[in-house]
């Protein structure tokens, strides 16, 4: 099986926090569709023939696209791609595009889940964010995609935002359980170098939350969610019963994906290739029978460790029968080896088969991954 990644990057504005490429560029948009469909055309030995379990369209704002778009890119999809098989396929949406029209014309087209960047309730940070939409945007948006039909949806959120305080977070959470939507991704702001937010934060105008604050946050997150019905199913996931992102659990799994457009990237468990991140050489070098990418060939300690890094995300955590088929005996005794004081420790536990993160260890889960990841006498795995 296989998933399939559509990188859409056209944003009417960039969020100030946002290091994913976009552009403003949408006079490309029939040229950039031209490109995509070619791509998707060209690259269809890619995945083996292994049947596509999932697609993704991510950006950027693939709301942004009408229904024509979608059309040619799902007509490509479905002439050249075992899609039979196929049990995902979701669109990332902002608020404010997903009107009541919209949302009907998404049900018109092979979508079956959606997932919208919401990220706060609080409509002072959504202004300072520079996000498009307002909290009511945000809460009719979920309406309007329930009245078209949608069974699936996914909402973002982030904490540990300038000025959060446990008051504003509770605040968001109990909104986002009170839309009693499938799926909720809440992750931690992070400060990306080159953004204007990592700007802000160096000229003082915003100030990071502290260490205690974060785990504050992210404690109630876990306890308000579990009480809500969520299942905790990776770090910064959680969802209804059986109700997880199919798409997003196999990049956690090592299963192999296709990506298609500027800067998307694509894995075949051996090596990772990735486009180039510029829309106007993306179109040009695809007109041209030439696209642009780099690639990596991944050795067996560079896979054990992105293995290693996205399995302890997971509930399900690292399946220890899977490491030793994929990597070895050598790397698995050091991957027990590293594992045994977190074992004692009661950060880390077996079940059935898998070695999984404790929730005391979820706190120090950076540092307990880095910790099981290989780094000396790398040579002797090759």
């Amino acid at each position: 099986m296989a998933g399939i990644y559509i990188h859409i990057p056209f944003c009417k504005t960039r969020c100030v926090y946002c290091d994913f490429y976009s552009t403003t560029r949408s006079d490309l948009k029939r040229r950039y569709i031209d490109a995509l469909c070619e791509e998707l055309r060209t690259r269809k030995d890619y995945l083996g023939g292994e049947p596509v379990r999932t697609v993704y369209f991510g950006g950027g704002t693939p709301s942004q696209l009408d229904e024509a778009d979608f059309r040619r890119v799902f007509d490509t999809l479905g002439r050249t791609y075992a899609l039979e098989q196929c049990e995902e396929i979701t669109l990332e949406a902002n608020p404010d595009d997903l009107s009541d029209d919209y949302a009907r014309m998404l049900q018109r087209l092979p979508f079956n889940r959606i997932s919208m960047g919401i990220q706060t309730f609080d409509d002072a940070t959504l202004r300072l964010l520079r996000r498009r939409h307002d909290a009511r945007q945000a809460v009719e948006a979920v309406e309007h995609c329930r009245r078209a039909g949608f069974a699936n949806l996914s909402i973002d959120l982030i904490y540990g935002l300038p000025g959060e305080t446990d008051r504003r977070w509770e605040r968001d959470l109990r909104q986002a359980v009170a839309l009693d939507v499938e799926h909720i991704s809440a992750y931690h702001l992070t400060y990306e170098e080159g953004t204007p937010l990592h700007r802000m934060l160096q000229e003082q105008q915003v100030k990071e939350v502290d260490e205690e604050s974060s785990v504050r946050f992210f404690t109630t997150l876990m306890d308000t969610l579990a009480a809500a019905g969520y299942e905790h199913y990776e770090i910064s996931n959680f969802c209804k019963p059986g109700l997880h992102s199919r798409h997003n659990s196999a990049y956690w799994q090592g299963i192999p994906y296709l990506g298609c457009g500027p800067s998307a990237h694509s894995f075949d468990t051996r090596s990772r290739e990735w486009n180039i991140a510029s829309l106007e050489q993306y179109i040009a070098a695809i007109e041209a029978g030439n696209r642009l990418y780099e690639t990596e060939t991944l050795d067996t300690p560079t896979r054990y460790n992105e293995y290693v890094m996205t399995a302890l995300r997971t509930r399900r955590g690292i399946d220890l029968p899977t490491l030793e088929a994929r990597f070895g005996r050598p790397l698995t005794a050091y991957c027990a080896r590293m594992a045994a004081p977190y074992l004692s420790g009661g950060k880390l536990e077996q079940r059935n088969g898998h070695l999984c993160l404790t929730r005391e260890g979820i706190f120090t889960s950076d540092g307990i991954i880095s910790d099981l990841m290989y780094i000396k006498e790398q040579e002797r795995f090759k």
